[in-house]
């Protein structure tokens, strides 16, 4: 059974993943590296393709959010949908 903080995660990831608003990649960038470090079991995700610019703006956004643990960064992934999409 999932605790009342995941399901509230998990609602938002769905909102986020379902809204048709448009971000600027910053919020984007958020967005991406809350979801990974609160979803990726080993405490670090890391992109395969360091020479693509791209991966380079979400490797940087990794490395930000990295001393946050997952509760944490589900928490702050809650609070950003909450800001740009709507309350859950």
């Amino acid at each position: 059974m999932l605790s009342s903080s995941d399901q509230k995660f998990l609602k938002a990831y769905e909102m986020a993943s379902n809204t048709c608003l448009k971000f600027p990649p910053d919020i984007m960038l958020h967005f991406y590296a809350y979801y990974k470090r609160a979803t990726t079991l080993n405490g670090f995700y890391t992109t395969k393709d360091e020479e693509d610019v791209r991966s380079g703006f979400k490797a940087n956004a990794l490395i930000q959010v990295k001393q946050l643990s997952q509760v944490e960064a589900k928490q702050k992934y809650i609070e950003m949908v909450e800001k740009h999409i709507g309350q859950i």
